[in-house]
């Protein structure tokens, strides 16, 4: 029988909520582990053909060290995490999972979006701190604003892209989509950067991370926005210039931020963006994904490839 391990199932299981069924039905044989440290990898990956994981690093000196590996599946659509030209190099296939969170996405762009705008943490703890009868904008906290009439704006125009439109549009705002990264020609329905972030109050990322992409919210990017719009992250944390961010919202040129991913996860503390004095911040530990709807299917997802590549099929292959 095949020999399997899920390296890191505890990173989507989350206190077993999850069926397993599906993965058991393609892989009788697999072993399922909670989490793995880096030091327990290579033991663990001995003699094994196929590789289930969410965030284990397969460097290139990893996967020479595993020559029966001939199966990596991520239980994620991002590969960073594997050195795919080693991969391809050594036979070895790679498969991820795709529109499997869409829904869990956009739930959690406009919880942040809404957490910011109705300025809930700050109400919440007016009414905890015995202001009740002082609440009122007046007296000093921020004014709620209504999303019906808003401009906003998207970078990164697939799946997500789309979804987070279509809330947008029945929250009744006005969608601006920019034009693709480092493209020269702007297609039909689209707006230049450069154009389109003066018009936005909300400004929402949903592109993947490349050399083109990397730090497109720079510190020029951030002084053509409003001085009240709203930065939302939950594609990559490189997306955005971390250190320009925190010196915009420091200096009230930005009305505020939803920030889920961070360029480094778990972050070092002296990430810029985790300092107690950034206002109008909200940051999340990259839990967009992470409704156990979205990741039930992502495991089922898994499953299925399994299954393909066991089958001689290319289901969801990127190498």
């Amino acid at each position: 029988m095949t020999k399997a391990v899920f390296l890191d199932y505890g990173s989507v299981s989350f206190s077993g909520d999850l069926r397993e069924d599906a993965l058991y039905a393609a892989l009788p044989s697999l072993t399922i582990f909670p989490e793995t440290a880096d030091s327990e990898v290579d033991a663990r990956l001995t003699g094994c053909s196929v590789s289930l994981s969410n965030a284990i690093r397969y460097s290139r000196e990893r996967l020479q060290r595993h020559p029966t590996l001939k199966l990596i599946a991520l239980t994620a659509t991002g590969t960073n995490n594997v050195d795919l030209d080693a991969a391809r190099e050594l036979g070895i296939a790679v498969c991820n999972i795709k529109d499997y969170c869409t829904p869990s996405i956009v739930q959690h762009v406009f919880a942040g979006l809404l957490a910011l705008t109705h300025h809930i943490r700050e109400y919440d703890g007016a009414v905890k701190a015995g202001q009740w009868d002082s609440v009122p904008t007046i007296n000093g906290l921020a004014p709620i604003r209504e999303l019906s009439g808003l401009h906003f704006g998207i970078i990164g125009f697939g799946v997500l892209g789309q979804a987070v439109a279509r809330m947008a549009e029945a929250f009744g705002m006005h969608v601006l989509v920019a034009g693709r990264i480092g493209e020269a020609r702007i297609a039909p329905g689209r707006v230049e950067l450069t154009e389109l972030l003066p018009q936005v109050d909300v400004l929402s990322l949903h592109c993947p991370i490349t050399p083109q992409t990397r730090h497109v919210i720079s510190r020029e990017s951030l002084r053509l926005l409003k001085s009240d719009a709203v930065l939302i992250n939950t594609a990559r944390g490189d997306l955005v210039d971390a250190q320009a961010l925190a010196d915009a919202l420091r200096a009230g040129r930005l009305g505020g931020a939803f920030i889920d991913v961070l360029a480094e996860e778990p972050p070092t503390m002296d990430n810029a963006l985790l300092a107690a004095t950034i206002p109008n911040l909200i940051l999340s530990p990259h839990m967009g994904w992470a409704a156990r709807e979205a990741r039930q299917r992502a495991v089922d997802e898994l499953a299925c490839n399994v299954e393909s590549f066991m089958c001689g099929g290319k289901r969801n292959r990127i190498v």
